[in-house]
């Protein structure tokens, strides 16, 4: 073609091959030329088109106001579409609507088409570019909610997910802010619970007026979106009376918004805003992503909070089982960690207790019951409830260390069950504190010798014995170790030693002497030192951490 001022249509038999169709209008906005594309394209056959208003072509809804932009362009030559490309709707023979690419050129000179016609028009089927472009926003979609789901899964509790939820979606989504609501346990409404706004910028009245509200089922686009169930559109939120917050909408120039519930079966988790400053159109495969979205969220995000208090009852049951403080013994300086291992029992198997003796003495044990979770538990409940009963005043005599470890090895055997076996390892002193230092009595069974610090070099003490649970003929042996000024007496279980780096070295009793020999003020910093090195060791570790309980005994000097 020539250029557009002087287009000419002097070659109708190229024209009648191209594949995209050709319609010409005279001045009146009446078809003077159609080529046969038209029939694959609309369906019309172009013999029937000539002659006919381009109206012919466009839908209804698009009909009104066409008769007076054509005619001022007529007068003028001047008109939006001219020379460039537009996706508009046109009408099949059939009656339904077709996506067409639309090209349209002014004709100054129209050999073929007569001195009349004024315009050409070029017309694409877009269907195949619609799809493209959807396919794309789907995937784009897709890509955004699984971006979501694996920020989320970084939470460590349900809490903080809700937190990270609406700046990651408005981020990943192209949203300018977002709310969140939540059923009220108390009221039955839904109550505002954060809001969202870009960096830098401060929450307006949209924020102030949600937090006043308490939405029931079905009110406001919160309440709309828990009532269906499905995520809810407002393209224009000014003028719907539907929003109820409108005012607040307009103060903060908001104008669409949309509302996806989260779900968690047929429970109402949460239901989420998206708001935008521009007045969009929400393509219906957003709603279907947002609304699989809030689904695959609520899963998630319910399977969290269960996780979130299982973990809050396994941290009280396992606070259950160890002292809630450590006594003041005169004489005698007292320290304890303990960290539970890095498995999915939630609950370990290690405890330690310090009690005092009716005579004066103390008793101050240390176990490691063999698995985790709430068999172990039990198990390691036992062990320490028989330990503090066998020592009790309401006792005949005041026990030892090896009375006390038999009567817990009968206990567990009487409560030995079918299923695997429980053994136990544990470390039981006794104390005598005296003018001149601190004797400790040691009996040991199956569990790690404790180590003797200072003065001089570390050193294990203790005869190794028997683990508990396994055999009623129990053997103990006792040994006295004195405990001088300025020494530290640490018992630990194997949870220290067994720490692996990532080559799979362990930390050893070897590891524990050097931290020891090194040389520690207190019991204090004798524990922390001791911990410091094990989380050094599993720094980086692909190997699982076993729990780790250390207790110190320091004598001043």
């Amino acid at each position: 073609m020539a250029p557009e001022s002087t287009v000419a249509l002097a070659a109708p038999a190229l024209l009648e091959a191209l594949p995209d169709a050709v319609v010409v209008a005279d001045r009146e906005g009446r078809i003077a030329y159609v080529n046969p594309a038209i029939h694959a394209l609309l369906g019309h056959r172009p013999e029937v088109l000539v002659g006919q208003p381009l109206t012919v072509l466009m839908p209804e809804r698009l009909r009104r106001g066409h008769g007076d932009g054509f005619a001022r362009y007529a007068a003028t030559g001047h008109g939006k579409l001219v020379g460039a490309t537009t996706q508009l709707p046109a009408l099949h023979a059939s009656g339904h609507e077709v996506a067409i690419d639309l090209t349209l050129s002014r004709l100054e000179q129209a050999a073929t088409a007569g001195a009349d016609a004024l315009v050409v028009a070029v017309l694409r089927d877009a269907s195949t570019t619609i799809l493209l472009e959807r396919q794309f926003e789907v995937s784009h979609y897709l890509r955004a909610t699984l971006r979501v789901t694996a920020a989320l899964t970084e939470a460590r509790d349900a809490d903080v997910a809700f937190r990270d939820l609406l700046p990651t979606l408005c981020t990943e989504l192209d949203w300018d802010t977002a709310t969140l609501w939540q059923p009220d346990e108390h009221t039955g409404r839904l109550a505002h619970v954060g809001t969202w706004t870009a960096p830098g910028e401060e929450p307006g009245a949209l924020h102030e007026a949600s937090r006043r509200y308490r939405f029931v089922r079905g009110e406001g686009l919160p309440g709309l979106t828990w009532a269906q169930r499905t995520p809810t559109v407002i393209e224009d939120l000014w003028s719907d009376p539907r929003f109820v917050r409108t005012e607040a909408a307009r103060a903060d120039g908001i104008r669409t918004g949309v509302a996806f519930p989260v779900l968690r079966g047929d429970d109402l988790l949460a239901v989420c805003e998206l708001f935008s400053r521009e007045e969009r159109p929400v393509p219906a495969e957003l709603v279907d992503v947002l609304a699989h979205a809030g689904r695959q969220i609520g899963q998630f995000l319910g399977r969290l909070r269960a996780e979130s208090e299982v973990r809050q009852l396994a941290d009280t049951l396992q606070r259950s089982l160890l002292p809630s403080h450590l006594p003041a013994i005169r004489g005698v300086e007292l320290a304890a960690r303990y960290r539970p291992g890095g498995g999915a029992g939630l609950v370990g198997g290690d405890t330690y207790d310090v009690m005092p003796l009716p005579d004066g003495r103390w008793m101050v044990l240390i176990a490691d019951v063999c698995g985790t979770g709430a068999e172990a538990a039990a198990v390691t409940a036992l062990t320490r409830h028989t330990a503090r009963a066998a020592a009790s005043p309401a006792a005949e005599t005041t026990a030892g260390p090896a009375e006390v470890l038999r009567a817990v090895n009968a206990a567990l055997l009487r409560a030995q069950s079918e299923g695997p076996l429980r053994f136990v390892t544990a470390c039981c002193l006794v104390l005598s504190p005296g003018p001149g230092g601190v004797c400790a009595t040691v009996g040991v069974a199956g569990h790690p010798l404790p180590v003797l610090a200072g003065p001089g070099d570390p050193r294990e003490v203790g005869v190794p014995g028997r683990p508990l649970g396994i055999a009623p003929d129990l053997d103990v042996p006792e040994v006295d170790v004195e405990l001088p000024p300025g020494s530290t007496l640490v018992l630990y279980t194997d949870g220290v030693t067994e720490a692996r780096d990532d080559t799979g070295a362990q930390f050893g009793e070897d590891g524990l002497l050097r931290v020891l020999a090194e040389g520690c003020r207190n019991a204090e910093s004798t524990v922390e030192a001791i911990t410091a090195a094990v989380e050094q060791r599993l720094r980086h570790s692909r190997y699982e951490a076993d729990d780790l309980a250390v207790l110190a005994l320091a004598v001043p000097a």
